[in-house]
């Protein structure tokens, strides 16, 4: 199925979405909303949010800062490619945020692709350090997307212990931008082992996103040790997404066990991975039906 073809299905299909929107409730309303049955595509929900990803994740910002990325510097028509791919092979989560420059790839996809947008699960991050920032990030970010809301918004890299009393004005920010219907969650990506603590415990966070594979590479602790805050925080009703499930591609030669890994957690709702291209994302989609189907 070439390029055109692609689009055009997926021009057509938005209608029959659109229609059967009204008729889904729960997981189940979740699962209607899936064309593409695979591990991948599941829909898993996160906590008491009540928000029903898919369980992989499209990853926007591999070595990223600066609004400029892995997926960026890859270039724009394999960028847009890959994204497009991963929601043709049933992929409702994208994972974005501001440092990553991802939001108008986001914006271009759902328009090239004919997307609707009640079909999508957009997770963002923001580096504010004060309510007005905030607020006028998320702002920005709904223009940058062309969104009337984003489902999560997280405060990006939580680094100590603390952030509940250094991130307060951007907390409040968020839960009046959750009032208003903005966002429908909220929370925090760690990369502390305190700061993860501090989410697990807080309970302001709705969503947390946390560094976990089976090598403990780039984590905040041991995969025993995070594990164990994890169910904390799953326990306490909020919803566990898991990143760096290959180390940053730093085990991209044991794939197989990561992916076995993180699917066997008890402590994570669904996961990210960042993707640089449309043959990753089909590698991994095969990669969990395999170790579904065992």
């Amino acid at each position: 199925m070439n390029t055109m073809n692609r689009r055009d299905f997926m021009k057509r299909s938005a209608g029959v979405f659109a229609a059967t929107a009204a008729m889904r409730n729960g997981m189940a309303e979740a699962d209607a909303a899936t064309p593409v049955h695979c591990a991948a595509a599941a829909r898993r929900v996160l906590g008491s949010a009540g928000l029903a990803p898919t369980r992989l994740g499209f990853g926007t910002g591999t070595k990223a800062w600066n609004k400029n990325s892995a997926q960026i510097r890859r270039g724009r028509e394999v960028f847009l490619d890959a994204l497009t791919h991963a929601w043709e092979r049933g992929i409702r989560y994208y994972d974005l945020a501001d440092m990553y420059g991802s939001h108008q790839y986001m914006r271009d996809v759902i328009k090239t692709a004919g997307i609707q947008r009640e079909e999508l699960f957009i997770l963002t991050k923001i580096n504010s350090k004060t309510g007005g920032e905030t607020h006028a990030d998320i702002a920005r970010i709904l223009e940058e997307i062309d969104t009337d809301y984003v489902d999560v918004v997280l405060l990006h890299c939580m680094t100590s212990g603390d952030w509940p009393e250094k991130m307060a004005a951007c907390m409040d920010a968020m839960d009046s931008a959750k009032e208003k219907g903005l966002i429908k969650a909220k929370g925090v990506s760690c990369h502390n082992i305190d700061a993860l603590r501090a989410a697990a415990a807080h309970d302001w966070v709705d969503i947390i996103l946390a560094r976990i594979n089976p090598f403990g590479t780039l984590m905040d602790g041991t995969p025993d040790e995070i594990c164990g805050i994890l169910r904390e925080a799953r326990a306490a009703g909020k919803g566990v997404i898991g990143m760096k499930i290959f180390g940053e591609g730093k085990h991209a030669d044991e794939k197989e066990k990561c992916i076995e890994y993180a699917m066997n957690l008890d402590c994570i709702d669904v996961f990210t991975i960042g993707f640089l291209e449309s043959a990753e994302v089909d590698e991994v989609i095969a990669l969990m039906d395999s170790r579904e189907n065992r």
